[in-house]
């Protein structure tokens, strides 16, 4: 994706869905949720970046198993991460907290905390870009949001609601490929809708040129994700239960 002469932001994907993105700016990067080392140093090397920060939402290994070997590459590499990841992610060198804003590559990022997924995860905010951009890990993906895994239900409701009062022309950055399974999903539910029929198209559009799905935008997603659309707690418990199950 170009966002001007002078900054980009590009989607690795790797593993099984990962995407890796990686936002580059006046010649340094940063890299949000390495999952693994190998195609970010290859990316960077070909692109001539040095690595200036790499931001992480959250501690699972498929989000922070690259980073380690980033921080041997590129030694004076900033990691973000919440002050309450700690433990589990011990080589973190700059501790966040809610709400607290940071500047990377001269660009203010607001650190907003979206519990559910874990109880410490973090998605990174900034509207100095053409339009908003929001780096959300596993919180919303495209037409989904992420397993409860530390969470409750409530939280977690809580935590869309948060995404759900951004810019409506906010770019939402999630870290896995899942859009197709998630409207095939919604579209058992609601087999008439026809928002959820025109975005499948797309998608499959998409996907047979190899071209990725996301990122997506929050006006977008407010149409199509029955989790957003969720009036409250119940109806989003009784869909996040009913996801959990789909095969």
């Amino acid at each position: 994706m170009t966002l001007n002469k002078e900054q980009e932001i590009y989607g690795i994907p790797v593993l099984d869905d990962n995407i890796i993105w990686i936002w580059s700016k006046g010649g340094k990067a940063t890299v949000i949720d390495p999952a693994i080392s190998e195609p970010v140093i290859k990316f960077l090397r070909d692109k001539n970046l040095i690595l200036d920060t790499i931001f992480q939402t959250h501690h699972h290994n498929d989000h922070i198993g690259g980073t380690t070997k980033l921080m041997v590459q590129w030694p004076q590499v900033k990691v973000i991460a919440s002050i309450k990841e700690k433990k589990r992610i011990p080589f973190q060198n700059t501790s966040v907290t809610d709400g607290q804003k940071i500047t990377v590559l001269n660009t203010t990022f607001k650190v907003i905390e979206l519990i559910g997924h874990t109880i410490s995860h973090i998605a990174f905010y900034s509207d100095e870009f053409e339009n908003p951009v929001l780096f959300v890990g596993d919180t919303l993906f495209s037409a989904g949001c992420g397993r409860i895994f530390e969470g409750t239900h409530a939280e977690m409701f809580a935590s869309l609601q948060k995404i759900s009062s951004l810019p409506q022309n906010t770019k939402i950055y999630c870290a896995h490929e899942y859009t197709k399974n998630n409207l095939l999903w919604a579209l058992n539910l609601h087999p008439n809708d026809n928002l959820l029929k025109e975005k499948l198209n797309e998608v499959n559009k998409k996907i047979a040129k190899n071209k990725l799905t996301i990122p997506t935008t929050l006006e977008e997603e407010k149409k199509i994700n029955l989790f957003l659309r969720a009036k409250n707690v119940d109806e989003f418990s009784y869909l996040r239960a009913n996801k959990d199950i789909w095969v």
